[in-house]
């Protein structure tokens, strides 16, 4: 007959296996701090190319040696905490700013006037892509009024996965034609986007208003491997109206004062949430943050005009890269591309 393990070996295994979890648990914390100094170091480090990396190794380096040299539990956590606060402090008073030595596309700060139903963009981008690679700068003056707003529509750009996207809403003012927002990083000349940079102060945060026939037609027309699709959005002229202000307000707000992009709390998605007046904002979806799918979100929410079709279908009618090749050099490429795309007239 097989004897019963008495309570109190019991209870000794049980405290046992808590102080192991307890103490393991612990180190991780220590680590997952650890190594967002670290990367804190090699991408908003002082140094260009490869000198912040070498800095961040040689914090790590002088971490370890101060956890080796402490003599006792508590000079540990000193240790510890000192080196950590050697990074965070300088890190905290990194400051974003508008004068960098930008790339082109990001070189000139977008601002806004409203007076009274009219509303004028400064620095309004309308590059022109040729086929062969030939780019044309242009910055221009661009005047809208408000009482001409008729409604909102909705690009969704693919590049790789499908979980990833980028969104672009265009304002349709009717014959003013429309105004495209792209929320993107501002890099400097010779800077690459890179995710675990955007978790940093690495990029400034973007707000760029410009033509469709720059912001799409880059994306489907030059650039290789992507895919745009269109789609029209349920709103009505006086909730594109505070939409379209909220933008406005934003791209004041940055000329004034620049912000740091970050991929989690300010990015393309997630900064146009911060947006709207915090009553009227819900519970955040993941799918902010896996954006590749904000089509299913907004299907799922009634946002789009077409409720009758299954999101497939209306997604692949609404595919736009054959239609903008065809348009490539049409000054009507706007009306080109949402021609037979469902939710707009014919």
């Amino acid at each position: 007959m097989e004897t019963p393990t008495p309570p109190a070996r019991d209870r000794s295994r049980t405290l046992k296996a808590l102080r192991f979890i307890g103490r393991n648990l612990l180190r991780l914390l220590m680590v997952v701090p650890a190594l967002w100094c670290f990367g804190a170091v090699n991408y908003d480090g002082p140094f260009p190319g490869s000198g912040n990396l070498v800095l961040a190794i040689l914090w790590a380096a002088l971490t370890v040696f101060l956890l080796l040299r402490a003599r006792s539990k508590r000079d540990r956590w000193l240790s510890f905490a000192g080196a950590l606060a050697l990074v965070i402090l300088p890190w905290s008073f990194k400051q974003p700013r508008n004068d960098r030595n930008w790339s082109p596309e990001y070189a000139r700060t977008a601002n806004a006037t409203v007076e009274g139903d009219t509303v004028t963009f400064t620095n309004f981008r309308n590059f022109d892509y040729k086929l062969d690679g030939t780019i044309t700068e242009r910055w221009e003056t661009r005047t809208v009024h408000l009482s001409k707003l008729r409604g909102i529509d909705f690009f969704l750009n693919y590049w790789g996965s499908p979980l990833i996207a980028h969104p672009i809403f265009s304002f349709d003012f009717g014959d003013e034609g429309h105004i495209a927002f792209s929320i993107e990083t501002r890099r400097e000349k010779g800077e690459t986007y890179t995710t675990l940079g955007g978790l940093y102060k690495l990029y400034e945060l973007s707000y760029l208003v410009g033509d469709e026939r720059d912001f799409v037609r880059v994306r489907t027309n030059i650039r290789k491997d992507e895919d745009a699709y269109l789609f029209r959005l349920a709103t009505t002229p006086e909730n594109a109206r505070v939409r379209f202000l909220e933008y406005v307000s934003q791209i004041q707000e940055l000329a004034a004062k620049p912000r740091f992009y970050n991929v989690l709390t300010a990015n393309c998605t997630t900064a146009i949430r911060s947006q709207v007046h915090i009553k009227k904002k819900t519970v955040p979806d993941l799918r902010l943050l896996l954006n590749g799918k904000l089509d299913e979100m907004f299907a799922e929410h009634g946002l789009f005009a077409v409720k009758d079709l299954p999101l497939a279908e209306l997604k692949q009618r609404g595919h736009v890269d054959e239609r903008a090749m065809e348009a490539q050099d049409d000054p009507e490429f706007s009306k080109k591309i949402r021609q037979n795309v469902p939710g707009f007239a014919p």
